[in-house]
């Protein structure tokens, strides 16, 4: 590919068994990309909805990050395993009750809200420098504090007299993993998580993904015309336009004069463009709505002109 390499979001639908840092290499080397990376985590063996953040965008990762998720899982019940997970080492197993969808949905009720999560010894978090899945393929486990998630929805999608199948919705920080033990637990059978799909990310849902097919087959240009503009990473966000003299005030770092934000007690993060709508950045507007403050500006964005219309 020539010209300047794209600069925005990539939605891909990634695949079994490779890891999300498996996808951003592969996109690096193909997309002739420096800075890319990936905004959450999922499973090697899980799938679905992974956003590619591609350079400027890069520094709207902390905010996708904030979205919402949503994840579609099929849980075994019967087995404990030490990755909870079907791909791990059994440590139990025992028989299943007799379960209904009115007694299912009554144990997962107290799932719902605000909870506390041990997070996995299998996770990309850190301990003392080095991740808990190194730790964990060495055999050595480390006390791991409750953190606390929150989960807006649990329905139950499908049920069998082993398994179960849940749609979730979840804030960051929610390990399905984690909340399919503990409701095995709750059930006192045990259970580890069989599929694990993400169907959406804030804006990104998977039917609009990339096909996991075409992001390690596909000509760049092809995975270029794919990507989207990095406010889109912003969705639903209040936004303001700034008039010429107010986007050279914000480009440069300074406090802008604008009209028609929100006013408040409090300051609210808002998309910010010039007048002819491109994207500046991210702002945060003063209580009384007349002035923003650059929180987070994105240079001057040539990316997108090799990108011929699809």
């Amino acid at each position: 590919m020539t010209g300047h390499p794209p600069s925005g979001v990539l939605v891909g639908d990634k695949g079994p068994g490779v890891t999300s840092f498996d996808v951003v290499a592969l996109l690096r080397k193909s997309l002739a990309v420096r800075r890319i990376g990936h905004a959450g985590t999922l499973d090697p063996g899980a799938t679905g909805v992974l956003p590619i953040l591609i350079g400027e965008a890069t520094k709207l990762m902390p905010y996708l990050m904030e979205h919402d998720k949503e994840y579609l899982t099929r849980v075994r019940f019967g087995v404990v395993t030490d990755t909870q997970d079907v791909s791990g080492q059994v440590l139990s197993t025992s028989p299943v009750p007799p379960l209904d969808r009115a007694g299912l949905e009554a144990a997962l009720a107290p799932f719902v809200g605000h909870i506390k999560q041990v997070p996995p010894m299998y996770s990309a978090l850190h301990h003392e420098g080095r991740r808990l899945y190194e730790l964990a393929r060495a055999g050595v486990e480390v006390p791991r504090e409750p953190r606390e998630v929150v989960i807006h929805a649990i329905s139950v999608e499908a049920l069998t007299t082993v398994a179960v199948t849940l749609r979730i919705v979840c804030g960051k920080g929610t390990y399905v993993r984690a909340l399919a033990s503990d409701l095995g637990a709750a059930l006192g059978c045990g259970a580890a998580v069989e599929a694990l799909t993400r169907t959406r990310v804030g804006p990104f849902r998977l039917a609009d993904a990339v096909p996991w097919s075409e992001i390690i087959s596909a000509a760049p240009s092809l995975l270029a015309r794919r990507v989207v503009p990095p406010e889109t990473a912003l969705e639903g966000w209040p936004s303001v336009t700034l008039d010429a003299l107010g986007a050279r005030a914000f480009v440069h770092g300074q406090v802008a004069e604008a009209r028609g934000l929100p006013s408040g007690s409090q300051a609210r993060l808002v998309i910010v463009k010039n007048p002819s709508r491109s994207f500046l950045g991210v702002g945060e507007s003063t209580p009384s709505g007349q002035h923003v403050r650059p929180v987070r500006l994105l240079h001057a964005d040539h990316s997108r002109t090799d990108i011929p219309p699809a």
